[in-house]
């Protein structure tokens, strides 16, 4: 007999058509929750984008007529202070985007027992795990920094103590960090789903996923590889036609030139590429946190015995306002995440 599918998904170890699947159904039934939340993100980013690329157009000539009598040093501090301010663009996105990540949650596991979540919902579901969601943004936020600081200092005591024997070192170093990197990324990628759906701590909430994921990592690895691509192409075919903007723009708003007409132009492209990048990224962010939610659950599934706690959920109707699997934690004794619904200890099968 096949197993129920009340749902996006059947209550039972999930494939990975059936997540696939899963998360465009999530964003179809619960489109104001998700993208509402994905626009949110998106949004910030574009418009932060949107004035450095404005500034950096509008002030391009007297960067120039300055660059041309300025020092090394100076050239070097504008250098740096560039970087910085991008630097703070991507920190300020991901940590929101991290936040988001944990309260759009919510209406995938809802909408494995057909329960739609409209955006308030989400967010009065989420309202209490938000301090706990913010710190486990601020912990990834500085391993994220960390990681970029102690690759950058080998480089340079690399190349300074070396020479040209440390630069043919850089090439292997590159590749272990970017494994390494990638190895943590998934073995942490559910911890916003623990929680919110657990109520997990931030700290605890890492274990959780760290456990979560053993014997998986291949597979939500694959998931993952599989999902970008597919984001990534999706968001190049939405862009094509920005490309084409700078020449029609030119030859029709100022088909005579001239410096500011072009300063207009750059303007005018910079902010029409952020907003189609962030309807594209919207969309795009959606699927990816759906997917993130649905391996969160099928991995509960595979070992904490979810599905059936799910059935015996669906079957009485308890808690139709609340999140799905949020009740249905089964740990291991001795160990204790804290205080609160969740607090035990690991998860009961491998």
């Amino acid at each position: 007999m096949a197993p129920p599918k009340p749902g996006i998904v059947p209550l039972r170890p999930l494939m990975f058509g059936e997540i696939m699947d899963g998360s465009f159904q999530t964003i179809r039934r619960n489109a104001k929750a998700m993208l509402g939340a994905s626009l949110l993100v998106q949004s910030v980013a574009a418009i932060l984008t949107a004035v450095l690329a404005a500034v950096t157009a509008t002030s391009m000539g007297s960067i120039e007529a300055w660059a041309d009598s300025a020092s090394p040093a100076d050239l070097s501090a504008l250098g740096f202070g560039f970087v910085a301010a991008i630097l703070l663009v991507t920190v300020l996105t991901v940590f929101l985007a991290s936040v988001l990540q944990g309260a759009m949650v919510v209406p995938v596991a809802r909408s494995i027992l057909n329960r739609p979540t409209g955006f308030r919902q989400m967010w009065a579901l989420a309202r209490p795990r938000a301090g706990a969601l913010i710190r486990l943004a601020a912990l990834l936020m500085a391993a994220v920094l960390l990681a970029a600081a102690v690759p950058a200092a080998l480089v340079v005591a690399l190349i300074a103590g070396m020479e040209g024997a440390g630069v043919l070192l850089l090439i292997p170093l590159f590749l272990g960090c970017v494994a390494l990197y990638i190895w943590i990324y998934i073995k942490l990628l559910v911890a916003p789903a623990a929680v919110v759906v657990e109520e997990l701590g931030a700290l605890n909430a890492l274990r959780r996923s760290w456990e979560l994921t053993r014997a998986n990592w291949w597979r939500i690895f694959g998931i993952t590889v599989v999902v970008g691509i597919m984001v990534g192409i999706v968001s190049q075919v939405v862009m094509i036609p920005v490309s084409l903007l700078p020449p029609l723009l030119a030859g029709v708003v100022s088909p005579h030139g001239g410096n500011e007409q072009a300063v207009g132009v750059a303007v005018a492209v910079g902010i029409i590429t952020a907003l189609l990048g962030a309807l594209a990224g919207a969309l795009g962010y959606a699927f990816q946190t759906s997917v993130m939610a649905l391996i969160y659950m099928d991995l509960r599934m595979r070992k904490d015995g979810l599905d059936i706690s799910l059935l015996r959920l669906l079957e009485s109707g308890a808690d139709p306002d609340g999140i799905p699997g949020r009740s249905q934690v089964m740990h291991k004794p001795g160990w204790d995440p804290g205080t609160g619904p969740a607090a035990g200890a690991w998860p009961g099968g491998r």
